[in-house]
């Protein structure tokens, strides 16, 4: 038998792969089709999904991931910003209520601060530090003030 009449399961498993890793950034994350990000956790030792809320950036939207499981499975939790989950305080109550409320509290201040500083929804490639890069116009021509030549 000829062996192109058939899709080979690696190929499609890699492209799988590609597209899910581009869909989904960050993990506990994951896109509406109309662009938001959502954000939820599967409570341990249950069935149920725990809702941590809906955002305009994937960085914001793992961030409250990020929060629910450092306080639901503790330091050794796998994290999308290990460094700064410790900017997020302390919980002194561990219900799934307070979980929830924290992790909302801490998603709607990356939101905003995303939106205030105006930066893309994408982190440039190779960086998850959160930071923000302007991109010049490579289209415009330099002023006469900005050149090199003194």
């Amino acid at each position: 038998m000829d062996g192109d009449g058939g899709c080979s399961p690696t190929s499609s498993g890699a492209d799988k792969r590609k597209r899910r890793d581009v869909e989904k950034p960050y993990r506990g994350i994951r896109m509406r089709k109309w662009g938001k990000w959502v954000a939820e956790i599967r409570e341990p030792n249950k069935r149920s999904r725990m809702w941590l809320g809906s955002y305009s950036s994937p960085i914001a939207a793992a961030r409250a991931y990020d929060t629910a499981v450092f306080y639901l499975r503790g330091p050794s939790a796998q994290l999308n910003f290990p460094d700064s989950i410790a900017d997020d305080g302390y919980l002194h109550d561990l219900s799934a209520a307070s979980i929830r409320k924290k992790a909302t509290e801490v998603g709607s201040k990356v939101d905003a601060l995303q939106m205030q500083i105006g930066g893309s929804s994408e982190p440039p490639m190779g960086s998850c530090s959160g930071r923000v890069y302007i991109n010049p116009d490579l289209n415009e021509y330099p002023s006469p003030e900005s050149s090199d030549e003194n």
